[in-house]
């Protein structure tokens, strides 16, 4: 799982034209399994959700309700 991550974000990355919002996809893609191997299979992930108590966040990891199991901000180098 994270291998094939880390080959996604190397290829993004070596077209060298790449934003942090390139890389998205691949994380969220990333953050879905996770959820799956840990048996949490049915969250949400919402890339670039509205403002938050928590600021402007990049990906809303909730349950597709009401209940939020977190919230994640990316940074590229």
């Amino acid at each position: 799982m994270l291998k094939s991550y880390l080959k996604k974000i190397a290829k993004i990355a070596n077209q060298g034209d790449a934003r942090e919002e390139s890389y998205y996809a691949a994380l969220e893609e990333l953050l879905g399994k996770l959820a799956q191997s840990f048996g949490k299979g049915k969250i949400h992930i919402t890339t670039l959700p509205k403002s938050t108590e928590a600021g402007n966040p990049d990906f809303r990891v909730w349950d597709g309700k009401q209940h939020v199991v977190g919230y994640v901000e990316s940074e590229s180098l």
